[in-house]
């Protein structure tokens, strides 16, 4: 037997959720000693863009950003838990609402920081949207009640 015949490939499959963290570290604070804005915007981006290019496996861009609300500050050394998921998928595009959760690591306290909406587009090479692939179809996606009733 070859090398080759021992290979195996592992791809994690498209659940249109993801989960990360990051910890709030001294540049990314502003002058009150809390998580800077536009920071938090690109962290939210980054969890918005993981979790629709995870769904697709294709290039995706930000259309647009709405209603991202800011409910409590971040302090500098929190960390911060983004959860991302598919709301609603479109011809060529997708809606990914991404929640972020603040937790002081002293005591463990959690909040919910902040909530934001993202429209991401599948596109091509040459930036044009892109259709969805229609192999993601048995992915349950979460539904608008669902999110109102966790929120």
């Amino acid at each position: 037997m070859n090398e080759r015949e021992f290979q195996v490939t592992l791809q994690a499959a498209p659940t249109g959720e993801i989960s990360f963290f990051e910890l709030v570290l001294p540049e990314q604070t502003n002058h009150y000693g809390t998580l800077y804005g536009a920071n938090a915007l690109e962290m939210l981006g980054k969890a918005a863009f993981i979790c629709a290019s995870r769904y697709v496996r294709r290039a995706v861009v930000m259309a647009r950003s709405e209603a991202v609300d800011f409910v409590a500050p971040i302090k500098l050394g929190s960390l911060l838990e983004m959860k991302a998921f598919i709301i609603t998928t479109g011809r060529s595009s997708l809606t990914v609402e991404v929640n972020a959760v603040s937790e002081t690591l002293s005591d463990g306290v959690r909040i919910t920081a902040i909530r934001g909406r993202f429209i991401m587009v599948a596109v091509d090479a040459n930036g044009q949207p892109r259709p969805l692939p229609q192999d993601n179809s048995e992915i349950v996606i979460k539904k608008e009640k669902e999110i109102n009733e966790t929120a």
